[in-house]
């Protein structure tokens, strides 16, 4: 097992770039850009950089050589034969080759497309334009970056033995919620860090941890190339940028509304099993259910990313009665924002009442609260998110106002839309 303290003191980075691989990625980002490869090969997107923690002063912590260095590496990376190997011949979800020959041909080729980087006050402006398949593999690069970067402007300060301690007590800190976690019988939790982890290196422990710790109960991880070099299950489905771009592509308003169900139906053509997850809040879950095509609540499941989870929960098990069907047959995945505590009031409220599951991200690959002065090491909230398609701007509602982007005039617009009333604000810690 690698001496992290030890590789980040003697090497100051400089042996590992951040990014290491194509697939150094989640996994529903590989399953989206096939989506969008074969549906919207064609459109024209811009993705943008979003510090929502502004007390984070990114363009003064980190050199701008620096990140330009390890955002021209990602631009130099490709598909390695051994991971194109894992992914054409690999079993996900219970489905072989389920990665498409001509979408493998394509991805095989890949070099990501340019990015424009600015200075703007104490933030930075970073973009990536272009065809839609090339530019959302920026996404979680660029994050991974950005969060690693500020992450060694800390670290940098720290003599080697301070560097010893506080590996130490951040192993120690996930070891005791492991501990925690291993209490809850029927757990399945699975590792959706990749995009605010503290390093690569950082995350590839966790997961060795949680394999450790929890054994069956641990289900894998989002990351791909850990997945590949660990044999554990890669997982994810979607997210809410296909809303989001299908959306700002809609000529009026009726196909406006229509527009989050045509994304599940083009997903509908590919995926089956527990692929078929809905993530509804992208213009708030209660108005997303009730509009539901009846043909939506024979899915598998659906995912909790945003507002109070439980109300999301009840909301979900309360559309499935009202279709007939049995909410115990029914997957739920918490995602947004978990740590241990929350975890274990969510596993006592629904399981038995139905299938739970947990999507655990920054707070598991991240969490170095309260370990360093001034809490410097704290995760904040950074974001890479679609800003428009085809010239149009994109738009997220949200179930929680504090992850509203767009437009003002648009957000109107589409609270009109989508029947989007009053919401109740939560802080957004991650």
């Amino acid at each position: 097992m690698v001496d992290i303290a030890t590789r980040v003191h003697n090497h100051k980075w400089k042996i590992d770039p951040i990014v290491r691989s194509l697939i150094d990625t989640d996994f529903y980002k590989l399953l989206m850009c096939q989506s969008v490869f074969r549906n919207r090969a064609d459109t024209q997107v811009t993705f943008s950089l979003i510090n929502r923690s502004t007390q984070i002063p990114l363009a003064k912590m980190i050199d701008e050589g620096e990140l330009r260095e390890q955002l021209d590496h990602v631009r130099s990376l490709s598909l390695r034969r051994g991971e194109s190997t894992w992914m054409r011949g690999n079993t996900f979800y219970g489905k072989r080759q389920m990665f498409r020959p001509d979408f493998m041909e394509w991805f095989e080729n890949l070099r990501l497309p340019p990015y424009h980087l600015e200075r703007r006050g104490d933030q930075y402006e970073l973009t990536f334009e272009g065809s839609w398949p090339e530019v959302m593999l920026w996404e979680i690069p660029a994050l991974s970056i950005l969060m690693e970067l500020r992450g060694r402007a800390v670290l940098d300060t720290l003599g080697k033995f301070e560097l010893q301690i506080l590996y130490a007590r951040a192993m120690t800190k996930l070891w005791e919620k492991i501990e925690r976690l291993r209490e809850l019988p029927e757990l399945k939790i699975a590792d959706f860090g990749t995009r605010r982890r503290h390093s690569f290196l950082w995350q590839d422990w966790c997961v060795q941890a949680m394999i450790e710790g929890l054994g069956p109960k641990f289900t894998g991880t989002s990351n791909c190339l850990i997945a590949m070099r660990d044999d554990l299950e890669a997982v994810g489905t979607n997210a809410h940028e296909l809303p989001m771009v299908y959306s700002a592509l809609a000529p009026d308003d009726a196909a406006l509304a229509r527009a989050p169900y045509d994304v599940l139906a083009d997903w509908h053509e590919e995926h089956s099993g527990n692929l078929r997850i809905i993530l509804p809040d992208t213009y708030g879950t209660e108005g997303f259910l009730a509009n539901a095509p009846d043909w939506l609540a024979g899915w598998t499941g659906i995912r909790i990313d945003s507002g109070d989870p439980a109300t999301g929960a009840e909301t979900a098990i309360n559309w499935w009665k009202s279709r007939g069907e049995d909410p115990r047959e029914k997957l739920v995945i918490f995602s947004d924002g978990l740590d241990v505590a929350k975890i274990e009031e969510l596993y006592a409220r629904f399981t038995g009442r139905v299938k739970v599951s947990f999507g655990w991200g920054t707070l598991l690959t991240n969490d170095f609260r309260g370990l360093v002065p001034g809490d410097a090491l704290a995760p904040f909230s950074l974001v890479c998110k679609a800003q428009s398609a085809n010239g149009r701007p994109t738009v997220k509602l949200s179930d929680n106002p504090e992850k509203a982007m767009g437009p003002a005039d648009e957000i109107a617009r589409y609270k009109r839309v989508f029947g989007v009333g009053e919401q109740e604000r939560m802080e957004v810690v991650v």
